[in-house]
């Protein structure tokens, strides 16, 4: 799997494209619009996905924590953060 994210970093609302692969997981690559790629882990929650993005520094150099999000298809078929987990 694949997820790819606009901007810099994950937040609630905020678009994020899946790319299925084939793979069953659990490690996926994220990239981020500033140009910054990681290692995740995701699964499968019925119609959701499930992705934990660990601790990362964007590429203007801002710490990220680390966060479980919670993906959501929309009715257009794209994605969408609906809620994280602390």
């Amino acid at each position: 799997m694949r997820f790819v994210f606009p901007h810099s970093h994950a937040f609630p609302r905020g678009r994020v494209t899946v790319e299925v692969d084939g793979s069953s997981g659990p490690e996926c690559l994220v990239e981020f619009g500033d140009g910054i790629a990681i290692i995740a882990r995701w699964q499968r929650d019925g119609e959701q996905l499930d992705l934990h993005i660990p601790a990362y520094r964007t590429a203007k150099g801002t710490q990220v924590v680390a966060h479980d999000w919670r993906l959501i298809q929309r009715k257009d078929g794209g994605w969408r953060v609906e809620r994280r987990d602390q």
